[in-house]
């Protein structure tokens, strides 16, 4: 059995849970992990139900005892990891504007965005190497992009639509971005062990109420984009960046 491990899945609506919902029906055995466990719990217990094999993990990307406390459960319970989706990210929804941004805020996005994602993968890929066929996803934005049409850091004008809670994207943008450029640095220190590592985009996802009034796609079609790059054959694209299986500009 293929065992996937999905990071950030708190909510029944976000893309993580999706994501575990679709590689369970092809039938992985699925990890869900959250900062809080209850909310992992209870996902794993919804995926249950569709009778997918599932168990919930507590992981907080700020707390790295946590990583290391999950990493070390996981190789007790399994003796490889075929795919692990680094999809927990943070993005705060103070302004972003260079002169306003709080250094404390940054610094949280940053942790989270990158830090944390570089050590849970760090944590986990022996047993991605144990695997053979190790995949790693990137859960990324086309707001990482330079020069994205849409979202792109030379494209985008930026917004602010403070009924929705969410503002304008340059620091959530500048940790994608970041998160671009590692997926480029793992693919390459990666290739050797067999384990392929792409970063994704989703889309403009209607995870939140009224993102489908304002463009935002249906979860289940922005999650095909993830469950391809999970599943590539051994000879697929490493170190790369996509949304639904197209290559992005960086």
């Amino acid at each position: 059995m293929k065992i996937a491990l999905i990071t950030g899945v708190s909510r029944r609506e976000g893309i993580g849970y999706a994501t575990a919902e679709q590689l369970g029906l092809q039938g992985f055995r699925i990890i869900v992990a959250a900062r809080q466990l209850n909310q992992a719990e209870a996902l794993a217990q919804d995926l249950g139900k569709l009778g997918i094999d599932a168990s919930a993990l507590h992981m907080d990307l700020l707390d790295r005892d946590s990583i290391r406390i999950a990493a070390k459960h996981v190789k007790e319970e399994f003796p490889k990891l075929d795919v692990l989706i680094n999809n927990a990210s943070l993005m705060l929804s103070s302004s972003a504007t260079v002169q306003e941004k709080d250094m404390d805020e940054l610094n949280r996005e940053f942790e989270t965005n990158i830090t944390g994602t570089w050590y849970i993968t760090q944590q986990f890929y022996p047993l991605l190497v144990a695997s053979g066929h190790g995949r790693i996803v990137n859960i990324s934005s086309g707001a990482g992009s330079y020069a994205d049409p849409d979202f792109g850091i030379i494209n985008f004008p930026g917004f602010r639509l403070s009924e929705l809670g969410v503002y304008t994207l340059g620091a959530y943008a500048l940790t994608k971005l970041a998160l671009n450029g590692l997926t480029i640095k793992m693919g390459k220190d990666f290739k050797a062990d067999h384990v392929l590592v792409n970063a994704v985009c989703p889309g403009f996802t209607a995870t939140r109420p009224g993102f489908d009034a304002i463009g935002g796609r249906p979860v289940s079609e922005s999650v095909d984009g993830i469950i391809w790059a999970a599943t590539l054959p051994d000879d697929g694209p490493t170190g790369q960046f996509f949304r639904d299986r197209k290559p992005l500009p960086w």
